[in-house]
């Protein structure tokens, strides 16, 4: 065999056909496993181009490693195109064609002509050279994956409407691709996007393994993929530590027992569920440790690099680093068992367990470690700000794709600021953010969305709509109450008109279909939820509101078994429980969540 690393340049810029073989599957790749992954890392090369590019200098960019493709050569005649079958990373393939294109398309109509027709042509063989239709596009997929694919790499947006995950591949790529490029607003249009086609074409490397002639292609796979424990991210960065220690001179042992043990051991090598993959906790730490202190995203298999390149720099001394290190890991490692109703234990419960949002990992340990000296009035108010931004955005159902960006563009904004002004600064810069997948959405906004929408069927996970009721119970409590909170996780959802109505709550309803259709849309709005034992919601389920002599009611259930100040409320001069009372009782907890719980700034 014979491997070489290539570009994407270097490797569709010939005039060449890879063909997927029809044994292969279909295309599979999706947004959250590797589309979202994948257009981070690439997002994240351009955006250092960019930054180097302000600078007025050109350093080398580290490139980004996309994986590896094994091809077969295909005999065919002189002065032919190539054609190579594609016996391993096909899916790569395809979505790096997709990408391509969607950055082409966007770059036609706000980017320079250049770099439409550079990206043109490593999408396209030239058509005066081609004889059949199927040899114009570089990539050949199988039938099943044929159609929907040459209409996302032609020139109408509007043929990309299906179902077919290469349709909603390429939409998704677009609509990431012309929001970044947007981003600073159409002046900085075509500079955005000639750094995205320069990192696409020149910064992205692939391992392309050419099988020849007698070429065990699965030996070749159990090579690339070693059967043995890999070394982690984390012994390479030790490696590159202590070898600059020993060029400063220094004990490594000493360093070893007085910093690096302090990482070490299996608390740090256990797994972590991350996305898509199973990473060490200690490759996990590093990667947050560094966005953080960079104020840069760090895609994960950049984390040896940019801390080879942006941390261990010959100016910086190994002692201070490691010394650092070890207070950040220290912080890091107490995450974990954080006073549970402090500020910042609620956020890490709400925001990175419930809502499992980990792009704001680096953000918390930033206002958590010692060397931030952010007095805990401030850190609190900072928490509290993020935290009203992101439930705001979740219960308006607006996306929370960008939180990687804004959290590192927050925390380089913070970095400039004076310790006493970090929550101010946080709240200022958060309400100045615009644009939809930004906005810190107002009072109104956040009241009309919970009046309206379906909580308990949008709420997913459901740990979401709990952890929102659980909020709302904190907020009728006080230092007065027998417990001042709200028990945390093991309380369960119950609708106070059931979902199945019809038995004992059907009472006068019109027969009709429109009142059973509004009912059943009705029923699973906000106001007609609240919080019961795991023991006692089967039992009063479904349930009428009132009793009688033989069965419980339960309204009578919940008086006796709850001592929730939700239910409290719920009970009082409540004779009993309609439509309207559901549309009531929504509008009064939309506005408490919005004006008193998750509050935003006037």
């Amino acid at each position: 065999m014979q491997a070489n690393t290539l570009t994407p340049q270097k490797l569709f810029e010939p005039q060449v056909r890879y063909v997927i073989p029809v044994f292969q599957r279909p295309y599979v790749w999706e947004i959250e496993k590797q589309w979202e992954p994948l257009w981070a890392d690439v997002r994240a090369v351009a955006e250092e181009l960019l930054e180097a590019q302000d600078l007025a200098h050109h350093p080398d960019v580290p490139a980004h490693f996309l994986g590896a493709v094994v091809l077969d050569q295909q005999p065919n005649p002189a002065g032919y195109i190539q054609v190579r079958h594609v016996i391993d990373g096909q899916q790569r393939l395809i979505t790096l064609q997709l990408l391509l294109n969607a950055v082409r398309q966007v770059a036609e109509k706000y980017g320079r002509s250049r770099d439409a027709a550079l990206l043109k042509a490593l999408v396209r063989n030239p058509e005066h050279i081609i004889e059949e239709d199927d040899e114009l596009l570089k990539v050949w997929p199988i039938l099943a994956d044929r159609a929907p694919f040459q209409d996302a790499m032609d020139d109408d947006p509007a043929n990309d409407s299906g179902e077919h995950r290469v349709s909603q591949a390429i939409v998704f790529l677009r609509e990431r691709i012309r929001s970044w490029a947007l981003e600073s607003g159409e002046d900085e249009a075509s500079d955005r996007l000639r750094s995205l086609t320069t990192t696409l074409a020149r910064h992205l490397k692939l391992v392309v393994i050419d099988l020849e002639p007698g070429d065990n292609a699965q030996a070749i796979f159990e090579a690339l993929n070693d059967r043995g424990s890999p070394l982690l991210a984390a012994d390479l960065v030790k490696n590159a530590v202590f070898q600059a220690a020993e060029r400063q001179h220094l004990d490594t042992e000493q360093l070893d027992r007085d910093y690096w043990e302090a990482v070490s051991g299996d608390f740090w090598r256990k797994e972590l569920r991350q996305g898509r993959l199973n990473r060490p906790r200690i490759d996990v730490f590093l990667n947050y440790w560094l966005t953080m202190r960079r104020a840069h995203l760090v895609p994960s298999d950049r984390i040896f690099t940019d801390f080879r390149d942006h941390v261990l720099t010959p100016a910086e001394d190994v002692r201070t680093v490691l010394a650092e290190l070890k207070s950040d890991a220290q912080c890091y490692r107490q995450l974990d068992s954080l006073a549970p109703y402090s500020t910042p234990g609620t956020f890490h419960y709400r925001v990175i367990e419930v809502m499992d949002i980990a792009a704001t990992m680096p953000l918390l340990l930033w206002l958590l470690r010692p060397a931030s000296s952010v007095p805990p009035a401030a850190r609190d108010q900072a928490l509290k700000a993020v935290e009203s931004w992101l439930v705001r955005r979740m219960l308006c159902r607006t996306t929370l794709a960008d939180t990687n960006s804004v959290v590192v563009e927050l925390i380089k904004h913070l970095g400039l600021q004076q310790p006493h002004e970090i929550g101010t600064a946080t709240e200022r810069f958060l309400a100045e953010q615009t644009g939809d997948s930004r906005r810190w959405p107002l009072d109104v906004e956040v009241i009309d969305s919970l009046r309206k929408i379906r909580f308990y069927s949008v709420m997913i996970p459901r740990r979401r709509g709990r952890m929102v009721l659980e909020a709302l119970e904190d907020s009728y409590r006080s230092p007065k109450s027998e417990d001042a909170h709200c028990p945390r996780g093991s309380l369960t959802i119950e609708h106070i008109m059931p979902v199945s109505w019809e038995k004992n709550w059907g009472t006068g309803l019109a027969d009709d279909a429109d009142s059973r259709l509004r009912r059943d849309h009705r029923v699973q709005r906000l106001g007609n939820l609240t919080l019961l034992t795991s023991r006692l919601n089967p039992v009063l389920s479904n349930s009428g509101w009132s009793g009688n002599e033989h069965h419980q009611g339960k309204r009578e259930g919940i008086a006796e078994h709850s001592v929730l100040m939700l239910n409290k409320h719920l009970l009082a001069d409540q004779a009993r429980w309609t439509e309207e009372d559901i549309e009531e009782r929504s509008q009064l907890l939309a506005s408490r969540i919005a004006e008193k719980i998750w509050t935003r700034p006037a």
